[in-house]
Order: C-alpha cells, then structure tokens, then sequence
C-alpha cells in the first residue's frame, strides 16, 4: 500500500486519456491517475513506447495533431492556494504558465540549446520573455546564479553550445528549467546520454537543488534502478496505463504487479544472482540517504 507524502498536493492529473487520432487511432496514455506533492521526485518508469513522455507532454499542453487530450483533467495548485485548470489556459496564459510555474528538460536536451546563441543570450531571452520588469544587471546577476547553481562556472555565459561538454550542456538546460524558479520540473530521460560518470553528478545535483529550492520533479526513465536510488515514490507504466506506483523502498521490496517483478527482475549484477545490484543500490541509499 503507497504511503501519502505529507506534503500538500503541487499537481493532480485525473483519468487522463492521450489519443493519436492517425488512421487506426492509438490510446498512448489510458485513464491515468496521478498526484505529485511539493518538493518529491517522482519516478515514471516503463519501457520505450509505454506513454511516459506522453503523459509529460499532455500535462505540459505540448501536444500537437494527431495527438488529442481525450479526456481527463489536470490541476496545478499554486503556493497562493489558487487552482489551476491547465486544460482550461488559453495560449496567452499558457505561454506565461509554462517555465514560471511548470518547466520541462526535455529528451536530448543536451541539443535543445540554440547552437547560433551564446548560454548568456538565451537565459536572458527567457528571463526577458516572463519577467520584463527586470533589468540588466538583474539579468546578468540571476544567469549567474542559476549556472553556480549546477555546478558550471558563470564565465561560460559568453560560450556557444558546442563549446561545451554534453555534461555542461545538460547542466545549462538544467538551469534553464529552474531560472524562474518553478515549482514544478519534470525532467524526460535528462541523463541518457551521459557517462556514468557525469550522470551521477548531475542526478546528485538535481537532488541537492530539489532540497534546497523545494521544487516537485518528474524524472522520467526507463532505468528502473536510477529512480530506485533518487525517487521519493515511482509510478510504472506499461501499455499507456498506470499498473503500479508506491513508494520506491515499498515498490522494491513487495512489487505487486507482475510486470513491475520483471522490471526488478531485468537488472543483473556483475556477480552474485539476478537483481543483487539493485538490492545494493536500495540498501545503500536507505542507509545513506544519499544515491549509491
């Protein structure tokens, strides 16, 4: 049995239904339940295809034809105490929601970047985009932070994309996402394509930031032991439906559904019998609190 966060809820997602209306239409997320409270990472996991990424850009209203909200509802409750029908915005409010409330990193961020526009032009473009108000220096001083924030060193303001390491490039995307200090972050398979080397780093500095900025996240992914290791709880996905979600310790040590087992089952150490690196990843962060 899922055991509630004590958090209040930042965002609810009820019976949601994602159709792609081609000429055999194909239900990609199917009644899907979903509650995310401030300042958790919560894990969507499932194998390509399942939905995940779907289900992120349904809540973030970034579909396009053929894809089609079906049916369902999806709620943002503000720090203010308001509540926001997302499903309701129209694009003006949409547009103004998106990066201040809620922000995205998105699948190959690490190219997302404007390879033509230097770090400092395009930090300063979305920071001029939602917050007019503010001046230069204000610009400047809030584009440095973001990057001390990640780890990067302010003075790669003035480099190009393809100056960058694929780790710093994913940092700068990561300090996009939280420049105007959003509650909301989900983050679509943001280390991928990354050594695991770089991949820890950036996964313990997205756990640093959550605990000091308290943000919620959505970190999606197929690696089941990654979200294991940083996951407050983690929902899985299979066929565009929900089959299981709990809390991470919960899920790995009495997973109910028999595709979930298998999951946990797929992941065999360099020695030792089938599911003993996870068993050691779990163990360690229990014990630690920090990710093995």
């Amino acid at each position: 049995m899922t055991t509630a966060p004590t958090a209040p809820p930042v965002l609810t997602v009820e019976d949601l239904t994602v159709v792609y209306e081609v000429d055999e239409p194909v239900t990609a997320v199917r009644n899907a339940d979903l509650t995310l409270h401030r300042g958790e990472i919560l894990g969507l996991a499932g194998e390509s295809g399942c939905g995940k990424t779907t289900l992120a850009y349904a809540v973030n209203r970034l579909h396009r034809p053929p894809a089609r909200i079906a049916s369902g509802r999806i709620t943002f409750h503000d720090r203010s105490g308001e509540d926001v029908d997302i499903l309701a915005l129209e694009d003006r409010e949409l547009r103004a929601f998106r990066w201040d409330k809620l922000s995205m990193v998105f699948q190959g961020a690490m190219n997302a970047l404007n390879p033509v526009g230097t770090v400092r032009a395009q930090l300063a473009d979305t920071l001029r985009a939602h917050r007019p108000q503010m001046g230069r220096k204000e610009i400047r001083d809030r584009s440095e932070d973001v990057l001390r924030r990640v780890g990067v060193d302010p003075r790669r303001l003035g480099s190009y994309p393809h100056e960058l390491s694929g780790g710093m490039r994913q940092r700068v995307m990561i300090a996009m996402a939280m420049l105007l200090e959003p509650q909301i972050m989900i983050m679509d398979e943001p280390t991928t394509a990354l050594d695991v080397v770089v991949q820890r780093d950036i996964l313990r500095e997205i756990v640093r930031l959550r605990d000091e900025l308290d943000f919620a996240v959505v970190f999606i992914t197929h690696d089941l032991p990654l979200l294991l290791e940083i996951s407050d709880r983690i929902a899985v996905m299979l066929d565009g439906e929900i089959v299981e979600l709990d809390t991470a310790a919960s899920l790995y040590r009495d997973a109910k559904h028999p595709y979930t087992q298998k999951l946990l089952g797929s992941f065999p150490s360099l020695s030792g019998d089938r599911g003993a690196f996870i068993r050691t990843g779990v163990d360690q962060t229990t014990q630690t609190g920090e990710p093995a």
